[in-house]
C-alpha cells in the first residue's frame, strides 16, 4: 500500500514538472503546445499545459451586442438612436425575470388548423379594383348615356353612303377603352375561378400575379385581333367600313365586360357555383361572336354575296385567335402548376 502510494506522488510531481517546463512565453498554438508534451501525456496534462500558455480572451457577455435581445442580468437602458450602434441593435422584448429559462423547451400543445384559403371575397385589393370598377363604369355610363344609346342604334342597320357620321369624343373613347380593360380583368378572374375549382390552387406564383399574367394574356388577346382585322381590312376595304367596323368591335368589347361583371361578383361574394358560372360565360362569349357575325356580314358581304369567303374571314380573324388564347391559357395554367 505504501508502494502504491508512492508511486502516485510521483505521477502528479511528474505531471507538474512537465507543466512547469513547457511553459513558454507568447503566443503558441495548442498544436504547438501539445507537441512539447511526451507522447505518455494524458489528456488531463495537454489541458493543464494549453490553460498555462494559450491566452485566452475574457469576455464579459453583460458588455457584448445581444442580436437575439434575450434577457440579460440587467435591464436594458433607454434606447436612443446612435450611427455608433449596430442596426440589429435594439432594446430586449423580455427584460430579466426569474422564471425565463431559454434552456428548457417548450412545446405547443394541440394540433394546429388547417391555413384559411385564398378568396377574391377575402383579398382586399381585388375587392378595391372590382368596387373602383363598379363605380368608374356607373358614372361613365351616366355620362354616356346618349352614346351607347346611338351606339346600340346604329349597330343593327348598315349606314347609307353619304350619311353623316358623328365621330366619338375623347372622353366617351376613354370609356371604351376603360371598358374593355374591365373586359381583361373579369375574365382573368373567371378563368382564376376556373381553374383553381378544376385543377386546384396549387400555383408556384402568387395570386397577385397569376392575375396579372391572365389580365395582361387577355389584354394580348384583344390586341392582337384588332390588329390583324385592322392589316386585312385594310388591305381589302375602303376607310368608311374599316372605321365602322373598329367602332363595332369596340361597342361589342365593352358590352361583353359589361355583361361578365355580374357573373364575377356572383362568383367572388355569393358562392354561384363554377359549372353556372362558366355557363354564363360561355352564353356571353357565344352572343357576342353571333354580334359580331352578322355585324362583320353586315358591313362587308351583304352586297357581294362571297358566303364562303365571309366564312373563312370570320374563322380566321375570330375564331382562331380565340382558339389560341384558349390553348394559351391552358398551357400557361400547366406551366405555372407544374414546371416552376
Amino acid at each position: 500500500m505504501t508502494e502504491q502510494n508512492d508511486s502516485v506522488i510521483s505521477i502528479e510531481t511528474a505531471t507538474e514538472q512537465n507543466t512547469v517546463v513547457v511553459h513558454k512565453k507568447g503566443y503558441h498554438s495548442p498544436a504547438e503546445i501539445i507537441s512539447w508534451l511526451p507522447n505518455s501525456a494524458t489528456p488531463w496534462q495537454q489541458d493543464s499545459a494549453i490553460r498555462a500558455n494559450y491566452p485566452f480572451q475574457k469576455i464579459d457577455w453583460n458588455q457584448r451586442p445581444n442580436p437575439m435581445r434575450t434577457p440579460t442580468t440587467h435591464v436594458d437602458s433607454t434606447a436612443t438612436f446612435s450611427l455608433n450602434k449596430a442596426m440589429y441593435y435594439s432594446k430586449s422584448m423580455v427584460q430579466p425575470d426569474s422564471v425565463y429559462r431559454p434552456e428548457c423547451i417548450g412545446y405547443r400543445h394541440g394540433v394546429a388548423g388547417d391555413p384559411v384559403p385564398y378568396t377574391i371575397a377575402g383579398d382586399d385589393l381585388i375587392t378595391s379594383i372590382l368596387l373602383a370598377c363598379f363605380i368608374f363604369a356607373t358614372v361613365a355610363i351616366a355620362k354616356s348615356g346618349n352614346f351607347l344609346q346611338r351606339q346600340f342604334k346604329n349597330f343593327f342597320y348598315s349606314q347609307r353612303e353619304g350619311t353623316t357620321v358623328i365621330s366619338e369624343t375623347g372622353e366617351e373613347l376613354r370609356f371604351q377603352l376603360f371598358l374593355i380593360l374591365q373586359t381583361c380583368l373579369l375574365s382573368a378572374i373567371i378563368y382564376f375561378f376556373y381553374s383553381s375549382e378544376v385543377s386546384g390552387d396549387s400555383f408556384s406564383l402568387a395570386h397577385y400575379q397569376v392575375l396579372s399574367l391572365y389580365t395582361f394574356t387577355f389584354a394580348g388577346y384583344f390586341l392582337l385581333k384588332n390588329l390583324l382585322y385592322t392589316i386585312v381590312n385594310w388591305v381589302f376595304f375602303d376607310k368608311k367600313k374599316n372605321e365602322q367596323w373598329a367602332k363595332s368591335s369596340l361597342f361589342l368589347s365593352s358590352v361583353e365586360g359589361m355583361l361578365l361583371f355580374p357573373n364575377v361578383m356572383l362568383l367572388a361574394y355569393f358562392n354561384l357555383s363554377i359549372k353556372h358560372a362558366v355557363i354564363y360565360a360561355l352564353a356571353v362569349i357565344i352572343l357576342v361572336k353571333l354580334l359580331s357575325f352578322y355585324k362583320a356580314y353586315l358591313i362587308f358581304f351583304r352586297r357581294n354575296g362571297a358566303i364562303l369567303q365571309f366564312f373563312l374571314y370570320f374563322c380566321a380573324l375570330e375564331l382562331m385567335p380565340l382558339g389560341a388564347l384558349c390553348g394559351a391559357m391552358v398551357t400557361m395554367d400547366r406551366y405555372l402548376k407544374q414546371i416552376f
